[in-house]
């Protein structure tokens, strides 16, 4: 807070500026001016929040000063000192908007009370108005809130005061066409200093465009009058440059339909929303419309059976490091395929933790898995999924490990979920010992004490289990579901798969239909 001293007498003016410690008050002090010209010549730049004035002056008194200062600075609060006594003076500076008047024999300390005091008048301005500032931002948000999400054309009247005195609609009788504008803007870090960020860039985007704002959690609303200069959206992108340059950060920006009445706008604003959405996809920055996402029709939506076998394969593995690099690299697939749109990439991702989970279940010996707590998880669809899908992830290859870890012979639990995961493959009983790291006849000899089964027989009480699922829960032929539990001779499989349910495959299906 600043304080100007005015006094053309030089011993006051010097007086004033050394007797007291301005700066231990917590106050900035400016040059003295030896005038009430000088000082109003130096006002408009300077701009002093508190004004110290002699009355009684050469050429223009502190009286005329104080009128001129009230004109060009409202907010200013003037002190009044002067060697006369005079209460019509003090009532003729009251009326300049004077909020003050002492004696030059005034001692130090009344001084000093009268420019606290002035400064507490300042300080309550202002958090007057910024408590004010922030209702009126509050109450203006309800209201477009309700008017472009919710549709309510109640709130249409204070819309319309907001965007005339905003300059988005000079009058009622010429509407110019308007569009919704939502932007993004990152690269402050998370929690205050995000929201500083588009704090900050709200306030640019309104002095640049004709615009009323809004700020939402994670992004600002914009309702921009769509002018000659902007029609082309080369306004627009003029207008986010400035803001990504000055602000050195990265700005997303998606923009709705051009509408020309109060009524669409809520059309414009979905428009946007829907583009938004595409945020992750479309890049991390630049403005986009409805046209760049046009071709897109949907990538892919689950895993397929080979990268269900990867997973399993690294979340038997325990290995951290190979999960992480596996799970980056298919979320990137994802991101970077120009037919994906959201739902697709979020259907993807979520195939991915419930593979996880469906793996878990089958290595624990549990029934049929428990999908749903897994498909309910919502990703960002941007660079920030990778963590996402990692962690849980991670959780599920935590969970498998250590629930052997507390078992006698770890080892077992370990080659049932590798068995489970590689029915549909030739498994000889070496090779799963080889893959525990244990002599064949040993493990042989543990394997049949721990499941009371021998090699052949769990082997082959698995793929009926699993064939059984499979026709379940699919049309796949017959010869497919074969394959896909590792027989190659049908016939062959319809004997065993009998032997096991009583059934052959086709009644097994006919009766769970029925």
């Amino acid at each position: 807070m600043k304080i100007l001293i005015v006094d053309d007498e030089v011993i006051i003016r010097n007086g004033l500026c050394t007797v007291i410690d301005w700066k231990e008050l917590g106050l900035t002090l400016l040059p003295p001016a030896s005038s009430a010209e000088e000082a109003l010549a130096r006002i408009p730049v300077e701009k002093p929040n508190i004004l110290l004035t002699d009355i009684r002056m050469q050429g223009m008194d502190g009286i005329q000063l104080a009128h001129e200062v009230k004109r060009l600075l409202p907010d200013t609060e003037t002190v009044i000192l002067t060697g006369y006594d005079d209460f019509a003076y003090a009532q003729q500076a009251l009326r300049e908007g004077v909020t003050d008047y002492l004696l030059k024999t005034s001692r130090p300390e009344e001084i000093i009370k009268a420019a606290m005091k002035a400064k507490q008048r300042i300080m309550d301005k202002w958090e007057n108005a910024k408590q004010e500032t922030m209702q009126t931002a509050a109450l203006r948000s309800q209201l477009l809130d309700r008017l472009l999400i919710q549709g309510d054309e109640s709130s249409l009247a204070p819309v319309q005061a907001w965007f005339r005195k905003n300059g988005v609609q000079p009058d009622e009788s010429s509407l110019a066409p308007m569009r919704v504008l939502l932007l993004a803007a990152t690269g402050w870090g998370d929690g205050a200093l995000a929201g500083l960020l588009l704090g900050a860039a709200e306030n640019m985007l309104y002095e640049l465009l004709p615009a009323v704002t809004m700020l939402k959690a994670d992004r600002i609303v914009l309702v921009v009058r769509e002018e000659a200069r902007v029609s082309d959206c080369s306004g627009l992108e003029r207008a986010i440059d400035r803001v990504r340059r000055t602000l050195k950060c990265t700005v997303f920006a998606a923009l709705g339909r051009s509408v020309a009445s109060y009524g669409e706008l809520q059309a414009s604003y979905r428009e946007a929303g829907t583009v938004f959405a595409y945020r992750g996809l479309l890049g991390a920055e630049g403005l986009y419309t409805s046209g760049d996402i046009a071709d897109r029709c949907g990538g892919r939506t689950v895993c397929s059976q080979k990268e269900e076998s990867e997973l399993a394969a690294i979340l038997m593995s325990n290995n951290g490091a190979d999960l992480r690099h596996w799970v980056n690299r298919k979320v990137r697939e994802q991101l970077e395929d120009p037919a994906a749109i959201p739902s697709s990439v979020q259907a993807y991702l979520q195939s991915m933790v419930i593979a996880g989970h469906r793996w878990l279940e089958r290595s624990q010996g549990g029934g049929k898995p428990e999908a749903a707590p897994a498909a309910l998880h919502t990703f960002e669809v941007d660079s920030r999924a990778e963590d996402e899908v990692f962690k849980l992830l991670s959780s599920v290859m935590a969970a498998f490990h250590e629930a052997i870890a507390d078992k006698p012979y770890a080892y077992i639990q370990k080659s049932i979920a590798y068995i489970k995961e590689h029915l549909d493959q030739n498994l000889s009983l070496q090779q799963v010992a080889k893959f525990v790291h244990l002599n064949p006849n040993h493990f042989s000899e543990v394997f049949k004490r721990e499941t009371g089964l021998n090699y052949i027989e769990f082997v082959t009480r698995e793929r009926m289990r699993r064939a059984a699922e499979i026709l379940q829960e699919s049309q796949a032929k017959i010869s497919e579901v074969a394959n896909r539990v590792g027989y190659e001779d049908i016939k062959y499989f319809s004997q065993q798969f009998k032997k096991h349910t009583g059934q052959t495959p086709s009644e097994f299906r006919q009766s769970v239909k029925d």
